[in-house]
């Protein structure tokens, strides 16, 4: 392949784009800020002399930043990784149309625009007859009409025999998880209802507001698909991201998205698996979904689904599906199938030529105090190594032969380690002998040890895949 992909992002995910980019023969540029400068994604680059391919940038939220290095190198496309502006359908439309355009490693602005749009996709997957959490799939700005709303959710949960219903009620225009208030009987609603309705006025310039029910017992599932530009959907099975800290943020997940020897499901387990994956599929071919991308579903105690939300670029925790599937043999890599599909290329497999077998955990190593609210810990580390071992992997910008600084600009994310093996009970085995053999060490400004969630991942492999 040719071109010059500029890898706008940082860290682990960095390095995993190009290491892709090399396997591919493309060549890249990263950009860094003066936080990140001893970051290992800059110090396996170049950033002086002729040969320069990593250039400091202010903040790697600067447009204007990432295309000046993208022109001033002479790059093709760009990578947006995830976060910053991987779903952000204003970068990536102004990437296609600008004077010099690059390839935006991504599906194509229109359909993250669409699916990026909560509320827009709630409404397709409601066309669709895709389920989705019951509730409204628009803003409502009336109050009478909203405890209507309100009033038969709460009915509909008693009359199905569900403990403590309530429904929660949002600002249509948040996110992030503000602008979310929880109603448990139907004389609250009104007040609740107004005072959010201000607030939302305040804060985002709209009062509209969605009902949902509230779920409370549930797996987070994911579905995680590959697609080409040619009309090609291909799933890499599901994964189940249901252990999060007290933030939402992931910290351990696994694949497949449920399995039998953990718990004794209310439902086929199997059913509900292939469920989702059809969705899924369904909706993708809809919007003629052209990327990589991944599916969010909750699944309630009854085995019953919900579509939560569609995530249009490259996950995280892509490579714990990589990991339990196999084309010709081999785990595939879906960041580097991303760039290739994004440049134009065929899939050139079917969904039959994937084998899916064994299971695999990913565990998201941390400098946090999961014992005070998932607390970020901000220090030097000055130990820092892992086992070998031909079932584990480890992804991460951290250095092991030198002092690091964690900056305090980010999240203190230090590693991804993926183990796998023929059986869920195997790979949960693996993951604590994993962790017993991680060394971490450092100190913060006042001497104290280092604090990472290693004893907490440890302590919660047994509620994998549980209820």
């Amino acid at each position: 392949m040719e071109g010059k992909v500029l890898i706008a992002n940082r860290g682990e995910i960095a390095i995993r784009i190009m290491n892709s980019c090399r396997d591919l023969g493309l060549d890249w540029v990263v950009v860094y800020t003066e936080a990140d400068r001893d970051s290992e994604h800059v110090r396996l680059n170049r950033t002086e002399g002729p040969e320069q391919n990593a250039w400091k940038i202010t903040s790697y939220n600067d447009p204007n930043d990432i295309f000046a290095v993208a022109d001033h190198s002479d790059s093709t496309a760009i990578h947006p990784g995830y976060g910053f502006f991987s779903e952000d359908y204003r970068f990536a439309r102004r990437a296609a149309n600008r004077n010099r355009p690059l390839t935006f490693i991504g599906p194509n602005w229109k359909v993250i625009r669409d699916l990026g749009d909560k509320i827009n996709t709630k409404r397709v997957a409601n066309k669709l007859n895709i389920p989705t959490i019951p509730g409204t799939d628009s803003p409502i700005y009336n109050e009478m009409e909203a405890e209507e709303i309100a009033y038969s959710l709460l009915e509909n949960q008693r009359i199905l025999g569900i403990e403590d219903p309530s429904v929660l009620v949002k600002a249509a225009a948040g996110g992030g998880g503000m602008g979310i208030e929880e109603v448990t009987e139907i004389e609250q609603f009104r007040r609740t209802y107004r005072q959010l309705q201000n607030y939302a006025k305040r804060q985002f310039g709209d009062g509209g507001v969605l009902i949902e029910q509230c779920l409370k017992d549930y797996n987070h599932l994911e579905v995680q698909l590959v697609c080409s530009c040619y009309s090609e959907r291909i799933h890499f099975s599901s994964r189940n991201c249901t252990i999060q800290s007290t933030g939402r943020q992931k910290r351990i997940e696994a694949a497949p998205g449920f399995h039998s020897s953990c718990f004794t499901y209310n439902f086929d387990e199997q059913k509900v698996l292939s469920q989702i994956v059809d969705y899924s599929l369904k909706l993708a071919s809809y919007v003629n979904y052209d990327n990589v991308g991944t599916w969010e579903w909750i699944v309630d105690r009854t085995g019953q689904p919900y579509l939560l939300e569609v995530n249009t670029r490259i996950q995280v925790e892509n490579d714990i599906s990589a990991r339990i599937s196999y084309l010709d043999g081999q785990q595939p890599n879906l960041i580097r199938e991303q760039i290739r599909l994004a440049l134009g290329e065929r899939a050139g497999y079917k969904q039959n030529d994937i084998n899916f077998l064994g299971a695999a955990i990913e565990l998201r190593i941390v400098a946090e105090d999961t014992r005070r609210g998932f607390a970020p810990w901000i220090g030097t580390i000055t130990d820092f190594s892992f086992p070998a071992h031909d079932w584990s992997v480890v992804y991460s910008h951290v250095p092991s032969d030198r002092d690091y600084t964690i900056p305090s600009d980010f999240d203190p994310n230090l590693a991804l380690a993926l183990v796998w093996a023929e059986t869920m009970d195997e790979a949960k085995q693996r993951a604590a002998r994993f962790i017993d053999e991680s060394v971490i060490r450092g100190k913060d400004s006042n001497g104290g040890p280092i604090i990472t969630n290693l004893s907490y991942l440890k302590e919660n492999l047994d509620r994998l895949l549980t209820f």
